[in-house]
């Protein structure tokens, strides 16, 4: 697949404040990268290494969602 450049609205629209910190929902990320949203938490277990929970993740609450 070739590398496409989104114009940065794309990005920014998908960027929500919450506890505080800018944070993107799995669902938006992997509607960026064209992939399911199931095969990007299977690639982020497989790296957990790479992506610390306490640094890249959370679950939202009912009451957040």
């Amino acid at each position: 697949m070739k590398d496409q450049i989104l114009p940065d609205e794309a990005i920014t629209t998908k960027i929500y404040l919450i506890r505080g910190q800018k944070v993107m929902l799995d669902s938006d990320l992997a509607e960026l990268y064209n992939v399911e949203t199931k095969r990007l938490k299977e690639q982020v277990k497989r790296n957990i290494e790479r992506f610390p929970a306490e640094t890249y993740m959370f679950e939202l609450t009912q009451d957040e969602f």
